[in-house]
């Protein structure tokens, strides 16, 4: 007479620790984010000295002859721009190398063989980029406190366009990162995609000024709403409405989560 089944038997389909891994998502963000911190000179220092260089360098050669921007001075006008062009820059490159790094060594395996959802490995990998964009943001900001004397009009807000920034460009790092399988493809997409969308986006002038043509064509980027919706909230002013800019936001962090779900479901450029 045959022998029942064990009554604790899982179904089939499902896992032995339950819908949601949690053991392997923690490991995982634990690990994106000491990858970071265990090279925080170059990870959360050195964005820190670049934006101060930039602030330094438009003050000096543009401040005094360029006079107010908005109603407010041309230096405080910059300066959310180029903590959230930094803070988006950060969070890109975090997911983009971790990927890239692991399929050149090979062992990407590594990731992709522990029993992860896709859905588990977009949330680690997003926790790690919007870990360090959030670490760049709070660094930033406080050197903007203590030597420009800017502080933040709408706390909340900033720290929504932070989360929603990180993990717009986290999603684009990840795409990136799976698309690439060398280092200069990974550089050719940094330098002739991310880094134009970043500069032409209202970081160091108002769209108000931009020809028509080119002002709609800015419309369409959604990096534009993440600067705009923090200099709202950094200053208080702005080129477009921030709520509707948090929801365009909202819409493209879920669009490049869903295509970087379906990258890691499929094993796109991940398995042989």
């Amino acid at each position: 007479m045959a022998q029942n089944a064990p009554l604790n038997t899982p179904e089939m389909g499902t896992r032995r620790f339950g819908r949601v891994n949690w053991l392997g998502l923690e490991t995982l963000v634990r690990r994106e984010v000491r990858r970071f911190l265990a090279v925080w000179t170059q990870t959360l220092l050195a964005p820190l000295v670049t934006a101060g260089l930039f602030l330094l360098i438009f003050n000096l050669a543009i401040g005094p002859r360029r006079g107010d921007v908005m109603g407010v001075p041309f230096i405080e006008f910059i300066a959310p721009g180029i903590l959230m062009m930094t803070v988006i820059q950060n969070a890109f490159a975090n997911v983009s190398s971790s990927i890239v790094i692991s399929k050149v060594q090979g062992n990407i395996v590594d990731t992709l063989m522990p029993p992860l959802a896709p859905l588990e490995l977009v949330i680690g990998y997003l926790a790690g980029g919007i870990g360090r964009g959030m670490f760049v943001a709070l660094a930033i900001g406080l050197g903007l406190l203590l030597f420009l004397g800017i502080g933040v009009q709408h706390p909340v807000m900033a720290l929504v366009f932070v989360v929603l920034g990180s993990a717009f460009l986290g999603g684009l790092g990840i795409i990136a990162g799976v698309f690439a399988n060398k280092f200069d493809q990974m550089a050719a997409i940094t330098n002739f995609i991310v880094t134009p969308l970043a500069f032409l986006s209202g970081t160091f002038y108002s769209v108000t000024v931009l020809p028509p043509v080119l002002r709609e064509l800015t419309y369409l980027n959604p990096i534009f709403y993440l600067i705009d919706g923090l200099r709202y909230s950094v200053i208080g002013v702005s080129d477009s409405d921030p709520w509707m800019g948090m929801v365009i936001c909202a819409i493209a962090v879920i669009a490049v989560s869903a295509i970087s779900w379906q990258m890691f479901r499929t094993g796109y450029r991940l398995k042989p």
